[in-house]
Formats: C-alpha cells, sequence, structure tokens
C-alpha cells in the first residue's frame, strides 16, 4: 500500500477531482522530510460549483488558503479527519497545504497530544502564532509554483521543532501498516514489535491522533477505492483477502460505511 508521490490514494473519484481542479505536490527542503511528507497545491477557477470527497489520511495538516467567495487569506490547521472530507469550491480559489507524516506533526507542538486535533479543523494561529492572515497571503500570492513551496519552506523552517525517537517509532510503524499487507491484526503487529497492544495504542494516540486499528481500516479503504477507480473489473471477493477482510462481506460493509456507497456502485461512478 506504498503510496507514490503522485497516488491519488484517498481522493474520491480522483479523476472528478482532476478535471476540475489543478492539483500538484512538491517535495519540502531536504531539512523538512523527516517530518512532511509533500506540500500539495490546488487551484481552480470554476463557472460552476463543485464538491470535492477526500478520504484523507491519518496525516495533519497545515494550510494556506484563498477563496475570492469566502473570505481573505487565512491558514488553518486540519487534524485526522475521521469520515469523508467535503469541501464545496465556488469561482477561484487557492490552496496551500503541507501535509505532516503520520506521526511528524506532534515534533512541532510536543506538549500536545495529536489526538487532541482528531476531527478538527481550527485557525492556524492557535497553534503556530505566526500563521496570521498576512503570512497566508505572502504563501498563496505568486503565481510560480517554485515561488510558493519556497514560502511554505520559509514558514516551517521558521518552526520551532523538538526531534523526538517517539515520533520516529510512530512514523515507522504507520509505514509498516501502509506499505505491508500481512499486516491484518493490531495485536498481533503490536507482538511482532516488542510491544503490548496497549502501549501501542497509548503512541498511536499521542503521536498519530487515531488508533492503529483506525489506520489499518483506512489504508484498506484507500486500496479499494484505487482499485476500483484505476481496474474495470475488480474481483472484490479476492481483494478482500488481499486486504485481510474475512471475506466480500466484510470489505463492502466497511467501505459503504466509510465511502457512503457499497464498492460496486462506487466503481460505476467513476468510469
Amino acid at each position: 500500500m506504498e503510496a507514490p508521490r503522485h497516488d491519488t490514494r484517498g481522493i474520491v473519484d480522483p479523476s472528478g477531482l482532476l478535471n476540475h481542479v489543478r492539483f500538484r505536490r512538491h517535495e519540502p527542503a531536504e531539512p523538512l522530510r523527516r517530518y512532511i511528507e509533500w506540500y500539495w497545491l490546488i487551484d481552480w477557477d470554476l463557472p460552476t460549483p463543485y464538491a470535492s470527497h477526500v478520504l484523507p489520511h491519518p496525516a495533519v495538516n497545515l494550510t494556506f488558503q484563498w477563496d475570492e467567495d469566502e473570505r481573505p487569506p487565512y491558514a488553518e490547521v486540519t487534524g485526522v479527519a475521521l469520515g469523508l472530507f467535503t469541501r464545496k469550491l465556488t469561482g477561484r480559489g487557492r490552496v496551500c497545504g503541507v501535509k505532516f507524516r503520520p506521526g511528524g506533526f506532534r515534533p512541532y507542538v510536543p506538549k500536545t497530544p495529536v489526538s487532541r486535533w482528531t476531527g478538527r479543523a481550527l485557525p492556524a494561529a492557535e497553534v503556530f502564532p505566526g500563521a496570521t492572515g498576512e503570512a497566508a497571503r505572502a504563501i498563496v500570492a505568486p503565481a510560480d509554483d517554485m515561488d510558493r513551496a519556497a514560502a511554505l519552506d520559509a514558514f516551517v523552517l521558521a518552526l520551532p521543532c523538538a526531534p523526538d525517537p517517539q515520533a520516529d517509532l510512530a512514523m515507522s510503524l504507520v509505514q509498516r501498516i501502509r506499505a505491508d499487507r500481512t499486516v491484518r491484526r493490531v495485536g498481533d503487529f503490536a507482538e511482532s514489535q516488542d510491544m503490548s497492544v496497549r502501549a501501542l495504542q497509548r503512541l498511536f494516540s499521542t503521536y498519530v491522533g487515531v488508533s492503529p486499528k483506525w489506520v489499518l481500516l483506512r489504508y484498506r479503504i484507500h486500496e479499494a477505492l484505487e482499485q476500483a477507480a484505476t481496474h474495470d473489473d475488480v474481483d472484490w471477493a479476492t481483494l478482500a483477502t488481499e486486504l485481510g477482510y474475512a471475506d466480500q462481506a466484510h470489505l463492502v460493509r466497511d467501505f459503504t460505511a466509510t465511502v457512503g456507497v457499497p464498492p460496486t456502485a462506487y466503481a460505476q461512478g467513476v468510469r
């Protein structure tokens, strides 16, 4: 389940989104790559409204946004979204986002468990006092992508950061769940890391913001979404087995509860 930089895992109907917005990813400056996965940039200029839907990764995002129909440029911190995230886009707008690695946000706010922000979006100035409207304007204003990325680099490099071996451990464990389909049960996974289930749960709550079971389920659904969007004839029973489900019915149940429609209906819709 490794997600390359240009992968669309988590985007519901990626072709629909990419037909309505310009979406790009850029690497942060080298010193920031330990804790930041990438920067993501979106611009839109729409004659009619469009609703985007995303099933977010287990990651915290810092975004600098401008929407001509809403308000002046502003900055926001968004914790891990537990459900489907929907945003209605109108007119013209722009987002410059910082996607922290799952587990990589806490070194920037070491006194607060990441679970504090789970399911929440709040003004970034409540977390980083320098994330003012003026700072947001300076980041979203440049027309050139590299200038925006450089502005993001400058902002994040100025933030205090306290390296933490536990953050490194949390990031490596999430990456293992993301990439290794043999990870199927939290108890077995904890044992393989010489940890108790309770210790693993505490680590994830503090550094990731959600439980290891939640992370496992989210990456399963990401993979199912990707298969539905890129393959004409998905064998759902086989995919269920590959993803560690007891049977197809369990995959269908989780997919429907998370995305809002059964996987076959979703596959037909995106094609």
